[in-house]
């Protein structure tokens, strides 16, 4: 049996435009209209994701990885080619999309979930471990345009993980909030990863995410495909062409190296958890061992 296609990207090709570059005196005294250039971000991309995939997308900046999530969002539309995602619910979660900034959180999380296609029923179910998942308490009351970009992005977070849709799309987000929301919000998405009916893509500032948490990759250059496969094969081609281009040296941004060390710490704490439930076990065993020696011993006598 075939695995299902729950993502389709045929021959995609998306474009925008952007302000010519110039300087802002001869920009302000021109009579000419401003010049536009048109940027094609996305270079006739094709590729299908199964049910149950995660997928990483890495690339160098301004590869296209960004505006190809917020078109199988939904967010963009293709200039050419089609997406198809078939009837299955998608969530994206990525900083400065998705909010009414005028509306409080406690608004945006109805806003949010029906725009998903949640009942309001559904929601109000959701509705209280959406809050106590993000940790906002009060300010869910708030409008979203006081929060702090942390603040934000945890509520963001919040819905996504709870409301559980098929399709989750991950944008460069595991690396913010405070240290005890990062560690939560791994550990949530290991959770919702070791989920087969669910499909991931998630765009990672750390390498090391993407070769933990997914189980193939696409590598995107300059708006193209430039590989796609297993994690190890695919980072270990990336990570060379970036060496090359950075003379040498693998460069890490401070993203990056802040969503390693989640990873290392919530490694280290799940390890701590696991030897500590195999002692508890393991003495369990030893006392029952021991009762049933000293019931058998009485019988005896």
């Amino acid at each position: 049996m075939s695995q299902e296609n729950v993502i389709k990207v045929s021959d995609v090709h998306i474009r925008y435009k952007v302000i010519k570059a110039q300087g802002i005196k001869k920009s302000f005294f021109s009579l000419k209209k401003t010049k536009l250039e048109e940027i094609e971000a996305v270079k006739g991309v094709s590729f299908e994701i199964g049910k149950g995939e995660i997928v990483g997308l890495v690339g160098k900046n301004g590869s296209g990885k960004s505006t190809l999530l917020r078109s199988i969002a939904g967010i963009f539309s293709a200039d050419e080619g089609k997406i198809d995602i078939g009837d299955h619910s998608i969530s994206l979660l990525s900083i400065g999309v998705g909010f009414n900034k005028a509306l409080t959180g406690k608004e945006n999380i109805y806003l949010s979930g029906l725009l998903l296609g949640f009942t309001k029923e559904r929601i109000q179910e959701k509705y209280n471990e959406i809050v106590e998942f993000s940790g906002l308490g009060s300010f869910i009351n708030m409008p979203v345009r006081t929060y702090s970009s942390g603040m934000y992005s945890k509520l963001a977070f919040s819905i996504t993980a709870v409301m559980e849709t098929d399709i989750i799309l991950i944008d460069e987000v595991l690396s913010v909030g405070d240290m005890q929301f990062k560690k939560k919000s791994f550990r949530k998405m290991k959770e919702l990863i070791g989920n087969k009916e669910r499909t991931v893509m998630i765009v990672s500032h750390s390498n090391e995410t993407i070769r933990t948490l997914c189980d193939r990759v696409i590598w995107l250059n300059e708006g193209l495909i430039k590989m796609d496969g297993k994690p190890e094969e695919v980072l270990e081609a990336y990570e060379d062409y970036m060496m090359k281009l950075d003379a040498g040296q693998l460069k890490k941004t401070k993203k990056a190296q802040k969503e390693e060390e989640i990873l290392r710490l919530v490694a280290e704490e799940d390890e701590a958890n696991e030897q500590a439930g195999n002692e508890q076990t393991g003495n369990a065993q030893e006392s029952a061992l021991a009762e049933n020696t000293n019931d058998n011993t009485g019988d005896n006598g």
